[in-house]
């Protein structure tokens, strides 16, 4: 339960993250335009997947403002760094996350083991 607070009802907590949020978009905001607009896509694609509190995605990204901004000071298309198939990026770049989709996979065999009397192996 004290995990639920520190995550949801920690007023300094949110206060710092969302300062670091605003720090972030303004970092993204300087980007070229065609990379502000795959970094936003990409933010609203895996935000989708973020579980919990979120706080996951918030350093993901930081390392993906940092890889962009990387590549346009390269001068780089932006489909250069990600390349065509987006979404497979994205996927790369959660799987250290923790996700729904992890919770829902846990849920779901923890489920079906119980009511077959069995443990997690």
């Amino acid at each position: 339960m004290s995990e639920f607070f520190d995550n949801y009802l920690n007023i300094k907590k949110i206060v710092k993250n969302k300062r670091e949020y605003k720090r972030q978009m303004k970092r993204v905001e300087a980007l070229p335009e065609d990379y502000q607009y795959v970094f936003k896509k990409i933010q609203k694609y895996m935000w989708m997947f973020a579980a919990g509190s979120g706080y996951d995605m918030i350093k993901i990204h930081y390392d993906l403002i940092e890889l962009f901004e990387a590549g346009a000071a390269e001068g780089k298309h932006v489909l250069e760094i990600t390349g065509e198939d987006v979404a497979a990026f994205c996927d790369e770049l959660l799987r250290n996350a923790r996700t729904y989709t992890e919770d829902w996979h846990q849920a779901l065999n923890r489920d079906i083991l119980k009511k077959f009397g069995r443990k997690k192996k």
